[in-house]
């Protein structure tokens, strides 16, 4: 997938994230990138949070291990996932 690649021992995932969705779900790939529809505002970090939370839920590692990268005030944001390959990622998120 374009949108998860392996970067020194993690995961980078490309994503674009829609808040304020009727609920918390990655929904497929949009635009090279991974789309992930959350629940939560984008008030105060509240859907950062979410998507970190999320995805560490999703990918069965710790928050610590999620880290934003890039995008913090926008829609794009890349992530690293310490722990995890692109390829299992991949797995996780698009079923």
């Amino acid at each position: 997938m374009a949108w998860a690649r392996d970067e020194g021992g993690a995961a980078v995932l490309e994503l674009l994230v829609q808040p304020r969705a009727s609920r918390t779900r990655a929904v497929g790939e949009h635009d090279g990138r991974l789309k992930i529809q959350l629940a939560a505002p984008p008030v105060d970090g509240a859907a950062n949070a979410a998507l970190v939370e999320f995805l560490a839920v999703a990918l069965g590692v710790r928050r610590a291990d999620v880290v934003l990268l890039r995008g913090e005030t926008g829609r794009r944001k890349t992530v690293r996932v310490a722990g995890i390959t692109a390829a299992a990622a991949v797995a996780a998120l698009a079923s």
